[in-house]
Formats: C-alpha cells, sequence, structure tokens
C-alpha cells in the first residue's frame, strides 16, 4: 500500500492507515509536531487548553496520546511506551527548545498569559536575547514539564 493518496478535492495527502487523509494546505510545510510527555492527563489539562484557546480541535484521542489540529498542522501529545525510562525533557539540551505559535491579537496574548497558571502553565521572563520588532505581542509560558511555548501576535 502507498502511503500517498488523493483528497477529495484531488490534491496529494499523506495517509498512512492510521490516520485520516489530511489534504495538502499550500503554504503549510508542517504536518505534525510531535511531543513526548511523562504524564499525558498533566499535559492533556495544560495543552489542550491552550491549542483549544488558539483554535486547534481535539481530532483523535487513544490510550497514550491525543492529536489536535488547525488549518492542516498537528499537534501531537503521546506518553509513548518507546520513551527511555528516567530521561525528562529539557529545552536546553540540544534539540527543540520552544514551540511558537500565532495567536490572533495581542489581547488573546495577554490573555492566555494571565490565564495561563489555572491551566498548568507558568509565564517564564521575556526572551531579551532576541530583538523583536515593536508590533510583535510575545508571551512564554512553560509547562510543569518544561515544555516552553511562545506566543506571538503582531506582524
Amino acid at each position: 500500500m502507498t502511503p500517498f493518496a488523493v483528497g477529495p478535492d484531488r490534491t496529494p495527502s499523506l495517509s498512512l492507515g492510521h490516520a485520516p487523509v489530511i489534504p495538502y494546505t499550500p503554504g503549510v510545510s508542517i504536518h505534525h509536531l510531535q511531543l513526548w510527555v511523562p504524564d499525558l492527563g498533566r499535559a492533556e489539562t495544560s495543552w489542550g487548553w491552550l491549542l483549544g484557546e488558539l483554535g486547534f480541535a481535539l481530532e483523535r484521542s487513544w490510550e497514550t496520546g491525543r492529536i489536535w489540529r488547525e488549518n492542516g498542522v498537528g499537534i501531537v501529545i503521546e506518553a509513548s511506551p518507546d520513551m527511555v525510562p528516567g530521561m525528562l525533557y529539557s529545552r536546553l539540551r540540544p534539540g527543540l527548545n520552544h514551540l511558537a505559535l500565532r495567536a490572533p491579537t495581542t489581547e488573546k496574548v495577554a490573555e492566555l498569559a494571565l490565564e495561563g497558571p489555572d491551566h498548568g502553565w507558568t509565564q517564564i521572563a521575556t526572551d531579551t536575547r532576541h530583538a523583536l520588532p515593536a508590533a510583535l505581542s510575545v508571551a512564554f509560558l512553560e509547562d510543569a514539564d518544561g515544555f516552553e511555548v511562545e506566543l506571538v501576535a503582531g506582524t
């Protein structure tokens, strides 16, 4: 079986047999990002709230994971049985440092930063190492497992 399929609108899509066919979205290169988490329930509380607030919809749940999708891009959290025991994530090691997500407005960035602690997020210091355009509104949040999200609004 070929992993490629053609979506209902005749555009190429990827189908691995275990997930729905997601049509190709021009201009969007990422199909999904997958984060392995040590505690699925804790991650679902924080990530589920944040992704829902940003317009992502829960697409699928299974015993060890969840996927939310928006505009064809998926964010997966999974407590994979393949994780190496005792190896905790650190954004300060080589690998993914943070995930930057667009918020629709500056007001939404402020709202999420304010409400984040009620949903397992901590606001962390503004990143002063990067020169940010004045028209950009940014908030940096960290979950209980050390994953950092940069919320960005503006141009």
